[in-house]
């Protein structure tokens, strides 16, 4: 579901969702966005963090391991996926829509993504990250 940047801040106050995407092109306000998102989880008391960059031979099935493991530190978890080329690919696509099917309890993933074009924006695993139900999208 699209979330406004502006509601964010009530948002974060109540139970965090699943899944976080941040799409934009103005980087001070992504950063912003995801410091805010990631206070949160750690108010909430969401204990572990781990940071993936998704590039060029990025192992996608790192991602869906990491969200069927349980924690060896926390009980709740922060995932944080990096895609700065804005397209995950076939596996990726894959991955990202098998997560979002069925996402981990007590683990929240957070999406790092540039300005997403119209194309990409129809794109199977855009149109599933933006309309589901267990995530929020934030266009900034």
């Amino acid at each position: 579901m699209k979330l406004a940047p502006a509601q964010l801040g009530k948002h974060l106050q109540g139970a965090l969702a699943p899944v976080y995407a941040i799409s934009g092109d103005e980087p001070l306000l992504c950063q912003e966005t995801a410091d805010a998102i990631r206070n949160a989880c750690r108010q909430q008391g969401f204990g572990e963090r781990q940071v993936f960059n998704a590039e060029a031979n990025f192992d996608w099935g790192n991602l869906l391991q990491a969200g069927a493991s349980l924690s060896l530190f926390a009980e709740k978890r922060l995932l944080e996926l990096r895609l700065p080329s804005g397209k995950p690919g076939d596996k990726g696509t894959a991955a990202l829509l098998e997560y979002l099917a069925r996402p981990p309890e007590d683990t929240v993933l957070l999406l790092s993504l540039p300005k997403l074009d119209g194309s990409t924006q129809k794109s199977k695993w855009a149109k599933a990250l933006i309309d589901s139900q267990v995530s929020q999208f934030i266009q900034i």
